[in-house]
């Protein structure tokens, strides 16, 4: 056993932990110039990650392994009171099953970002954060100066739900390796992600991949064309706005 009652003896054994560890890093997307991209992170079975991700980036969640389940919060960076509000993100759009062109509304009929790409199809808006994701995701909020109380029911991905007709919820399971969604940004935000057990799916996790790029010329393309993710991206927009000219004066 090596000897640790001191710090030389202490520091050499974590540096030699540290050269013999294999850490997988995440899938890169292809054609994007690496030196767009600005969060990159392999996410194990219940781990977490937090980021403060800009306007106009791109976030793509991948589950390379097909049993990955992402739960994910939302807080708008420069001001954390407002933050992802799953009722809405499914009451606005008429549609509690996340597919492209759909908004995740803030609390202030905001859109912190739209699902602009999407593999899988599996994703549950319904259920928030199973214990052990809670408890994940609380820490990775400590690490942005959250408390518990700053963060709200979660979204899932890669493990979908369906509602039958008697109104049960059925766990539908992940699309198997490989599945993607993608994310684009339209407000600063805090991000935080667990990857950990759904409520209905128990069945173990496995890694999370997490990469973010530069993407600003995304936010002028057409994502969506009905009239209320139209009218919350003008209610963005309009705030985005005034906040930079209050800014710059």
């Amino acid at each position: 056993m090596t000897n640790t009652a001191d710090t030389t003896n202490a520091r050499a054994h974590a540096r030699s932990q540290a050269a013999a560890a294999a850490v997988s890093g995440p899938v890169l997307p292809d054609g994007v110039d690496a030196a767009r991209i600005t969060f990159a992170q392999r996410i194990p079975a219940e781990g977490y990650a937090n980021v403060v991700l800009g306007r106009g980036t791109r976030l793509r969640l991948s589950d390379p392994h097909g049993s990955a389940c992402a739960h994910l919060f939302l807080l708008r960076a420069e001001s954390p009171w407002e933050r992802l509000n799953v009722a809405d993100t499914v009451k606005v759009p008429w549609q509690a099953y996340l597919s492209a062109g759909h908004p995740l509304l803030s609390d202030q009929g905001r859109v912190l970002a739209t699902v602009v790409a999407d593999s899988t199809g599996h994703h549950d808006t319904l259920c928030g954060p199973s214990p052990a994701a809670r408890d994940r995701l609380h820490l990775a909020g400590v690490k942005q100066g959250l408390e518990p109380r700053d963060i709200g029911p979660s979204i899932s991905f890669f493990r979908g739900v369906r509602v039958e007709r008697d109104g049960g919820l059925t766990p539908t399971g992940s699309a198997g390796a490989g599945a993607a969604i993608d994310l684009l940004i339209h407000l600063p935000v805090t991000l935080l992600i667990a990857n950990a057990e759904h409520p209905l799916d128990l069945s173990p996790t496995t890694d999370l991949d997490a990469v973010a790029w530069s993407a600003a010329a995304e936010l002028t393309a057409e994502h969506n064309t009905d009239p209320e993710y139209l009218r919350a991206v003008e209610n963005t927009e309009s705030d985005w706005n005034a906040s930079t000219l209050e800014a710059i004066a």
